[in-house]
């Protein structure tokens, strides 16, 4: 992997994409439970995403992503995993 960071990025991405789908039927459970919670979760999950695209963009515009393709898209997938794994997490305690 040492020569090529984008099978790094590849596998990195892909257990993002592991994780998410783990957090996407987790809520997707707790919002078809409906109530109070419910409406909580995906008025949370809506704030998030605005949010997390805000601050990455922020990133983008600040040069905080890098100068390298490679770079950003390491640093994009780690602004993302952070807010997933952060997700799950809370999500798993019920």
């Amino acid at each position: 992997m040492r020569g090529n960071p984008w099978l790094k990025l590849s596998l990195d991405a892909w257990a993002l994409g592991l994780e998410a789908s783990t957090v996407i039927g987790l809520r997707t459970m707790k919002i078809a439970a409906g109530g109070a919670a419910g409406e909580a979760e995906a008025r949370l999950m809506v704030d998030e995403k605005i949010k997390a695209g805000q601050a990455l963009g922020v990133k983008a515009m600040s040069g905080g992503l890098g100068f390298t393709a490679e770079g950003a898209a390491a640093k994009t997938l780690s602004h993302y995993r952070r807010k997933v794994r952060a997700n799950r997490r809370r999500l798993m305690k019920l």
